[in-house]
């Protein structure tokens, strides 16, 4: 291979000192890996194919399509703007967690770790953790909704139920990430395949369609909580964890071109990936709103349209568009839950290897998160039923939206940082736009928090001094919450990523001492492999 043009710089990711360009980022040998070849060729692009619809299962989890119903049963085809900008946020976030990893050869999740202290670090990685949960719950009631339309388990048994996924989760990790990633791609076509079938029964009006997804709209507060569960259930924080981790399973060349390669057809694939998703999403707000907009609707439909959960979805399309309709639905939810729960689950691997420097066995972490999930899941399926189960979706979609902030904010100085970025940082265009969503995101959060609190206190049937209390309360957690976000605004970066720039000379010297001019990182073992296993030494190849 030739030499890079003169001066012409190559990076590696060493632990501070100089190496050769060969060695692997950690102690691994003889793994399964996904390698680049190391040509310019669009071809490469399949090799890259695969992180993406992991990343874009958390966009089509039960929490959105919960949230969907919720917003087409109640607006129509109002909100559907929401899906467009949230979708557009999305890319570009994503792209963002994607060359993070690719540059840097660590994820969010670790660089948190090595940047600050411990105690800011212990309270990211505590909001992760919730952040995770918050996720879980949607899908594991989702999955017990599935299980009930297909097969009459009742919900609180179908939780249960959704507990043993651990054990179909562990056999899917022997096979690697590269059967991992075709079967989440699967199931998104699966689900993909269902709603546009919903779409051929409802007959969604097409102008109205097109008019809800460019015309802006919020009308009233009840708008506005869902405008922000809808925000909360596309951009997920424990995403962008996950998605700088997953691209560490690729080998790809260190060369300036390569790395541009990499972090192009990573945007490229995400990019089709979040469009299935999006599409999914625009389906099921259309169907909702065909539906509960329809003329022919009787008086118990419309009282189910009022408070339109993922187990009334089901009966009033089984009413109103038939069985088939029903059943597709039933099929949608529980692929979603069940690919959601793997995503999930990783995700939370990732987040206590990258804080903590933490490695627990697979099965115990997804038993560990599994149960934070179930508890309250469980408890809420047998005192409030399905309206309480529906209920407790839109709060956990509510918790990822106000968490959000806690790993955009990171990630976006990460991503912006040449110490840690070098010249792949962000430019000041793509800067400027992540700020402005993230701002939007969080002005939305806030707005909605005092609002929330004042309507509260207004309502409230507590006495002058009990309504002074927790005014104060409510007051004191948005100064906190505000000021939680005002030192990593505020925080510069400190530590480097040890990039080391390699001039033309200095790569024919390495590649004259190793025999080849392929300057390469290796993928990441316990990525590779979608697990954390222990590190392996040379007694262990004996």
């Amino acid at each position: 291979m030739a030499a890079p043009s003169a001066q012409q710089p190559q990076f590696m990711t060493s632990g501070g000192s100089r190496t050769y360009p060969n060695e692997s980022l950690i102690e691994n040998i003889e793994v399964d890996q996904i390698v680049v070849p190391d040509k310019t060729s669009w071809k490469n692009l399949f090799a890259y194919m695969g992180p993406g619809f992991l990343v874009s299962i958390a966009y089509i989890d039960p929490g959105n399509f919960q949230t969907d119903l919720q917003s087409g049963a109640q607006y129509k085809y109002g909100l559907l703007w929401i899906i467009l900008l949230a979708s557009f946020a999305a890319l570009i976030i994503q792209s963002l967690a994607a060359n993070l990893g690719v540059v840097t050869g660590k994820h969010l999740a670790e660089h948190c770790r090595q940047e600050y202290p411990k105690i800011p670090n212990f309270i990211l990685w505590i909001l992760a953790e919730i952040a995770i949960v918050a996720c879980d719950i949607p899908e594991v009631i989702g999955t017990a909704f599935a299980l009930d339309m297909l097969f009459g388990v009742p919900l609180w048994i179908g939780v249960l139920i959704t507990g043993l996924s651990t054990m179909v989760l562990l056999l899917l990790q022997q096979y690697g990430v590269r059967k991992l990633e075709i079967l989440i791609a699967f199931l998104v076509f699966t689900i993909a395949g269902c709603f546009l079938a919903e779409l051929k029964y409802a007959k969604p009006n097409s102008s109205e369609v097109l008019r809800g997804l460019f015309i802006p709209q919020l009308k009233g507060s009840g708008a506005t909580k869902l405008a922000i569960s809808l925000l909360g259930a596309m951009v997920m924080p424990h995403n962008l964890f996950l998605h700088s981790a997953l691209v560490l399973s690729r080998k790809i060349p260190r060369s300036v071109n390569g790395i541009k390669e990499a972090c192009r057809f990573y945007l490229i694939e995400s990019g089709l990936a979040l469009m299935v998703a999006f599409l999914i999403n625009i389906s099921v707000i259309s169907v909702s709103g065909a539906v509960c907009n329809s003329p022919n609707l009787n008086s118990d439909d419309l009282q189910s349209c009022q408070n339109l959960d993922l187990n009334e979805a089901s009966f009033l399309l089984k009413h109103v568009l038939g069985s088939w309709s029903s059943k597709l639905f039933a099929i949608a939810l529980l692929a979603s839950g069940q690919s959601s729960t793997i995503t999930g689950t990783y995700a939370g691997q990732y987040v206590m290897q990258g804080f903590l420097d933490l490695r627990l066995k697979p099965w115990i972490r997804n038993f560990l998160t599994r149960c934070l999930a179930i508890v309250p899941s469980l408890i809420v399926a047998i005192i409030g039923g399905s309206t309480g189960a529906g209920n407790l979706i839109i709060i956990a979609s509510m918790i990822l939206s106000f968490e959000l902030p806690f790993a955009l904010i990171p990630l976006l100085k990460f991503t912006s940082s040449k110490t840690k970025m070098g010249s792949y940082a962000n430019t000041v265009a793509v800067s400027t736009t992540t700020w402005i969503i993230g701002s939007l995101i969080m002005g939305i959060n806030v707005y909605y928090l005092a609002d929330k609190l004042v309507s509260s206190l207004r309502h409230s049937h507590l006495n002058i001094v009990g309504t002074v209390f927790c005014g104060l309360l409510g007051f004191l957690a948005m100064l906190i919450y505000l000021a939680g976000i005002g030192y990593l605004v505020i925080r510069k970066n400190k530590e480097g990523s040890h990039l080391i720039a390699l001039t033309a000379s200095e790569s024919r010297d390495m590649a004259n001492s190793v025999g080849d001019a392929s300057v390469y990182t290796l993928p990441r073992e316990d990525i590779v492999d979608m697990q954390l296993p222990q590190r392996r030494t040379s007694d262990d190849l004996d």
